[in-house]
């Protein structure tokens, strides 16, 4: 079934956009209120680096750099304060110990698992408001739009990601 805009037509590229905008609000701020009751004093920017080193496994900086969408100089300062907080760890590679890889610590897996599972409950409650047909819709369209932005699906993350 195609969708349809309020006027009954096919919606616009911009109404599409304002909805995902609309969408995209609501889960940043499910996100922050998350995050906030779990440690508030990690930023977002910084959750978000421990998200991908949680769902893509221990990183060099460059790659986290590259992942993350900001300079290595950005990158190091954001490890730097993640190592300081204990969230992260720095390891030579064994390969070649002269290329530094972060990984999540113990206390980083934790503070991702907690974050989520904060972010599960308050996403099934507004779930909880919307038509179970529609909630089918959004599993294949909210999957698709990860895929084009070429996330990791949470079920696919690996806990404990050794270096």
């Amino acid at each position: 079934m195609e969708a349809r805009s309020s006027t009954g037509t096919a919606p616009s590229r911009s109404e599409v956009v304002e909805a995902v905008l609309g969408a995209s609000r609501v889960l940043v701020a499910v996100a922050a209120r998350s995050l906030a009751e779990v440690a508030e004093d990690v930023t977002l920017p910084q959750y978000r680096a421990l998200v991908v080193l949680s769902s893509r496994g221990p990183q060099r900086v460059a790659s986290l750099a590259e992942l993350l969408a900001v300079t290595p100089p950005t990158a190091t300062r954001m490890c730097d304060r993640l190592e300081r907080k204990g969230l992260i760890r720095r390891r030579s590679a064994r390969q070649d110990r002269r290329e530094v890889r972060v990984s999540l610590s113990p206390a980083g897996q934790e503070l991702v698992a907690e974050v989520t599972a904060r972010r599960r409950d308050e996403i099934a409650h507004l779930l909880d408001r919307i038509a179970p047909d529609d909630q089918a819709r959004m599993v294949e369209l909210f999957g698709e739009l990860a895929d084009a932005a070429g996330e990791v699906a949470d079920r696919q993350w690996v806990e404990d990601w050794e270096l």
